[in-house]
């Protein structure tokens, strides 16, 4: 299993729970995309799904600065 660098979480001002709460959000939209594009693939063979971990693809988005958030206060 790979190491994440949580340090970088630092840089984007979230905390561990803030982040694992974005990063879920995250790899819910990146498994309905997948599940879409398996569902077009009975029709076209040709289709390219990314075999890797969702959860991992969308951690690495989070820490690469990818994903757009925004905070609310009221928590």
């Amino acid at each position: 299993m790979r190491h994440l660098p949580i340090e970088g979480l630092d840089k984007l001002g979230l905390n561990r729970y803030e982040a694992v709460i974005i990063a879920s959000q995250h790899a819910r939209l990146l498994n309905s995309k997948r599940l879409a594009a398996l569902e077009r693939m009975e029709e076209n063979p040709e289709i390219e799904i990314d075999s890797r971990k969702i959860t991992m693809v969308a951690l690495n988005d989070l820490l690469r600065g990818e994903i757009k958030f925004t905070r609310s206060d009221s928590m």
